[in-house]
């Protein structure tokens, strides 16, 4: 049982960087609660199971598309503790939150907002990925005239 908990756990880290938690929930059926642990535990020592390692790399893969809120609701979604989750996006967000909303609305839009419908639109969007109520303000307002009154 220990052997295939292991293989399991190995197999799982081999294809992608876990939470802690995410890999206890997909082991949760292979032994009891304490051979679980116990199985965390090792590959912790080991150095192959990190919550900061996956939080940065999540991070990373994420950040170009997602707003900070939305990455810190994930993060905390998969276990991941409030102090390692700012440092990860602290560390790996290069751009400032700004250009990134500035740069999904980009690519997700073809031209500015040209009425209130569809400056609501956009905001709806970008809230939808977790940018900011001001971020958004600021990137739709970058477009003279855009704003709804």
């Amino acid at each position: 049982m220990a052997a295939s908990l292991h293989e399991r756990a190995l197999r799982c880290l081999a294809q992608r960087e876990h939470s802690r938690v995410e890999l206890a929930r997909k082991l949760c059926g292979l032994g009891s609660e304490d051979e679980v642990n116990s199985e965390l535990d090792r590959l912790a020592e080991l150095g192959l199971l990190s919550d900061a390692r996956f939080a940065d790399a999540y991070v990373r893969a994420k950040a170009r598309r997602f707003g900070a809120s939305r990455l810190r609701l994930e993060l905390s979604r998969r276990g991941v503790a409030a102090e390692l989750i700012g440092e990860a996006i602290e560390d790996n967000c290069g751009n400032s939150e700004q250009e990134r909303a500035r740069e999904v609305i980009r690519r997700k839009f073809s031209s500015a907002p040209a009425d209130q419908q569809e400056w609501a639109r956009q905001a709806r969007f970008l809230q939808g990925r977790g940018f900011s109520t001001e971020i958004i303000r600021k990137v739709l307002r970058e477009h003279p005239g855009d704003e709804p009154a």
